[in-house]
């Protein structure tokens, strides 16, 4: 095999190979022994089928997976001796030799390699812990929440009309230009006079009605509205006023806890603080996370591939692209044009790929691997998101590979965190919740 160097920039990497025609030709007969040795066929015993007959059959396969797993070999060969790992799929063009048996198979290969990445001390590293407590107002503001949902509904015999806090049932007919949607019929509905649930300007325009009255409404669908076809668009709705009611919020009490499932009251505090904190340990996480990969940035001093940026750009950039022309950018990002945003997130990429390249040496040195047993939780909690439907997504994992590949980036990134942050030199500080929250942007 001859290899001659065409390119060498930054990270980029170009070689021709050429493999003789011999070897070739001495990997193809060997494989077409196997294949005739395997050969079962009228008027010949097993095994003893000529070579000559394998190759009028199978001749042209045999050669084009050979061709194919002589370039995979030449590649992995150069590239080893070389010490180069490949960034991404190489590009292979084949020059000649492909369809002539006599000629040598020449070939060129161009790649994006993965840069030397010098892991920087890390024995100064100190970080910050945010840690906040749920208050007893936070927990009664919740215990109360959990009470309204379980409230109950009383008739009015009052013959009134409807105002701001009471609660109407309805009965209602959905329709687009006249002709009734799908899910657009309900009846005895509750609809409460001031409260939330419902498309803007709907209950809105029940206010002041009686029962027994009827009245068409129109209403425009929010942009986001779950239903594409809906979705934007303008609708009527036929509503007839049934009765009039008022809520009745249940009390918060032992009964309370115990039509939920708790013995007592004080049970089901226990369970929502529990919540709550949980909760902020896991913001705690994503703030401490956040400021560790923010100082590992600041060391990274190698170039990012930039296959793998454009790649991970791209990805972002749809989100982002569909956001801007649906008006649902952040705050932050609202005002800023094309230009400058494609600019921003394109250094975000990078970041995230320098990260990533940095994250997974430092898990490679420290020999830190995902377990056959942290793939198979991951799985079981991506199965338990969807209920009933737990059979399907085990069996949608073990027909796709790549999948579970998924699952195993996110638990090694989080190992090779935790890593880091026992390394570190971690200060303790409490917080209020807002504070905790207010997760700042990433330094890019």
């Amino acid at each position: 095999m001859q290899v001659t160097e065409t390119l060498s920039e930054g990270l980029k990497r170009g070689f021709t190979i050429t493999i003789p025609a011999a070897d070739l030709k001495t990997k193809q007969d060997a494989r077409l022994k196997e294949v005739a040795a395997s050969l079962k066929l009228p008027g010949f015993r097993p095994g003893k089928v000529p070579v000559t007959i394998a190759r009028q059959r199978y001749g042209e396969g045999v050669r084009a997976e050979v061709l194919e797993q002589a370039v995979s070999e030449a590649l992995r060969t150069t590239l080893d001796e070389r010490g180069l790992r490949p960034a991404g799929q190489p590009q292979v063009d084949l020059v000649s030799g492909q369809e002539d048996a006599d000629k040598d198979l020449e070939f060129k290969v161009e790649t994006e390699i993965l840069p030397d990445i010098t892991v920087p001390d890390l024995s100064g590293l100190s970080l910050t812990r945010l840690k906040a407590t749920a208050s007893d107002e936070a927990i009664d503001k919740i215990v109360a929440d959990i009470a309204k949902r379980q409230r109950t509904f009383e008739t009015l015999e009052e013959d009134r009309p409807a105002v701001k806090g009471d609660v109407v049932s309805v009965d209602f007919v959905g329709k687009r230009d006249g002709v009734p949607f799908d899910g657009g019929t309900a009846e005895d509905v509750n609809v409460e006079i001031g409260g939330e649930g419902f498309i803007p300007g709907f209950a809105e325009q029940i206010e002041g009605m009686k029962p027994g009255e009827e009245k068409v409404i129109t209403v425009t669908f929010p942009e986001n509205y779950g239903a594409e076809e809906l979705a934007g668009k303008e609708a009527t709705f036929d509503i007839k006023v049934r009765e009039l009611k008022k809520a009745v919020d249940a009390p918060i009490d032992d009964e309370l806890a115990k039509k939920l499932g708790f013995e007592t009251l004080e049970q089901l505090r226990d369970l929502v603080r529990k919540q709550v904190e949980g909760e902020y340990d896991q913001l705690s996480r994503l703030r401490i996370k956040r400021e560790l990969l923010d100082a590992l940035a600041a060391k990274t001093d190698f170039p990012a591939p930039g296959g793998m940026v454009d790649a991970e750009f791209n990805q972002i950039w749809q989100r982002v692209d569909a956001d801007r022309k649906a008006g649902e950018l952040d705050d932050e990002d609202k005002d800023k044009d094309e230009e400058t945003l494609r600019s921003d997130y394109r250094k975000i990429a990078e970041r995230r790929v320098k990260l990533g390249l940095l994250l997974a040496e430092i898990g490679r040195k420290n020999a830190i691997t995902v377990t056959q047993d942290e793939l198979a939780r991951a799985m079981r909690a991506e199965a338990m998101r969807y209920q009933g439907q737990e059979q399907q997504v085990f069996q949608f994992f073990q027909n796709n590979p790549q999948a579970i590949e998924s699952l195993r980036g996110p638990i090694f990134e989080n190992k090779v965190v935790d890593y880091l942050i026992e390394l570190a030199k971690v200060e303790d500080k409490e917080v209020t919740p807002e504070e905790l929250s207010d997760i700042p942007p990433a330094d890019i």
